[in-house]
């Protein structure tokens, strides 16, 4: 799946214009082997596969020796490379369809392989940001927790969300890569919109008094 079947975007990951003054900082999406491996816990899944083909190998080992073990075994190791396919495959799914993008006004997460869904989340709604960094590759999770006033579903977001955070769900910038300069480009970005100043306009004095003669 390709961008070009999102013609509906203003630009990719944007649905619509930005507004004047507001520009991309920064953009990206996850990695896909992070991600299958943090959100889909590939790991697990294959090594429980192949714990599985060893068990039955053996098993069958002691019943009628080799040959009937390695006829029990193959079968598993066939089932273990499957599953370890399917997951990586819908992890690359999720990581393709997804862009995410900082402004210097907001963050918008462009999700869902099947449905894609765009959230905006301006930095007035954001409360605080969380990195957690894997130290080897680079990359890390970016995790966004709100102040409470958007209504968020822990099931649509996934896996593009905090993992366990299921009553209050935080939305994430998930597996991606250089989440460091992310982390700090959003900081600087939210930094500087809080200290923006704003002018208020008030109503001019009336221009109708003279002065007494």
């Amino acid at each position: 799946m390709s961008d070009r079947d999102f013609n509906f975007e203003y630009k990719p990951g944007l649905p619509a214009p930005l507004p004047a003054g507001e520009d991309i900082l920064w953009q990206g999406k996850p990695d896909t082997a992070t991600l299958a491996r943090e959100a889909f816990k590939i790991r697990w899944i294959t090594g429980y596969m192949l714990v599985l083909a060893l068990w039955q190998g053996g098993s069958a080992y002691a019943d009628g020796g080799a040959g009937y073990a390695i006829a029990r075994l193959i079968p598993y190791l066939v089932l273990a490379v499957a599953a370890y396919g399917v997951v990586y495959g819908l992890a690359w799914m999720q990581a393709r369809a997804a862009i995410y993008t900082i402004t210097n006004a907001r963050v918008i997460l462009r999700v869902g392989a099947a449905l894609p869904i765009t959230y905006t989340l301006p930095f007035t709604c954001i409360e605080t940001a969380s990195l957690a960094s894997d130290g080897i590759k680079g990359t890390g999770t970016l995790a966004l927790q709100t102040k409470g006033n958007m209504r968020l579903s822990y099931a649509v977001l996934w896996p593009h969300v905090r993992p366990w955070h299921i009553r209050l769900p935080q939305p994430a910038l998930r597996a991606i890569p250089d989440a460091t300069q992310a982390a700090r480009i959003l900081a600087d970005a939210a930094q500087a919109k809080i200290n923006e100043p704003r002018i208020s306009r008030t109503a001019p004095q009336d221009a109708g008094l003279v002065a007494a003669e």
